[in-house]
């Protein structure tokens, strides 16, 4: 019975130890707005976040099959969806499907919308007010690298400011530290992503962190990128860096 007893222990263990629970408590981060109202960021995968907020659910860049495998079903029904670019690791009809309800709203830039055949499209540059205590900024995400440009074409994707009872959330996209983010200024929270070639090296996300100079910092969609190199090039900085599992 002791080796029954002890098989089936060990069996459970690995099995907490491969699977991924959005409950974790090591993947969700709460903050407070000025008032008092919880920003909750729940780490899923990559470049899929889950933010709750006032009651509110937000799905950024949901995406089902890439690992680990996400069931969006066993979501919550999303309020607003926002999807940075068409790329199969940020754009899934499937989980925008499994987490739809006839009140979602659904903020994509254009590519995306055409193939879905709805959504609100912005472009850089575009600012809208979805609630009274809810606002987004579509700004650029890009390739800049020579070589890198055909990856992130400038003006196609967006990143985006969300502004959350005046607490200000910037999620990158697939980007690299490109001029415009010396124009973004006064955030709270801010997803970086960090795997070349396809965005940031190590470096340019440490120049990204000064440009724009966040209270704190999630490095998201980083792949096999060594976050040991980060921490080292963050150390003497001023930001509280939190890496969670967005590989």
């Amino acid at each position: 019975m002791k080796k029954i007893y002890l098989l089936m222990t060990f069996m459970m263990m690995m099995v907490a130890c491969n699977s991924k629970s959005v409950t974790d408590p090591e993947g969700v981060d709460t903050f407070k707005t000025k008032s008092g109202k919880k920003v909750v960021f729940t780490c899923i995968k990559h470049g899929s976040i889950r933010i709750t907020f006032d009651g509110k659910e937000i799905e950024v860049d949901p995406v089902t099959k890439i690992p680990v495998v996400t069931d969006y079903k066993t979501f919550p029904k999303a309020d607003y969806i926002f999807v940075t670019h068409e790329h199969g690791d940020h754009f899934d009809k499937q989980a925008i499907e499994d987490l739809w309800q006839t009140s979602t709203k659904l903020v994509t830039n254009n590519r995306c919308a055409e193939q879905l055949g709805y959504g609100t499209v912005m472009a850089n540059g575009d600012m809208l007010d979805l609630a009274e205590n809810i606002k987004v900024e579509a700004v650029p995400a890009y390739n800049n690298t020579p070589g890198r440009e055909k990856f992130h074409p400038k003006g196609r994707d967006n990143g985006f400011i969300l502004t959350l009872d005046g607490f200000r959330v910037y999620i990158a996209g697939d980007t690299e530290d490109i001029p415009e983010m010396e124009n973004i200024k006064d955030i709270d929270v801010a997803f970086l992503p960090c795997n070349q070639p396809y965005t940031m090296l190590p470096t340019q996300l440490a120049h990204a962190v000064q440009m724009i100079q966040p209270k704190v910092v999630f490095p998201y969609h980083y792949s096999d990128t060594n976050m040991e190199e980060v921490k080292a090039l963050l150390k003497d900085v001023k930001v509280d860096l939190r890496i969670r599992n967005y590989q």
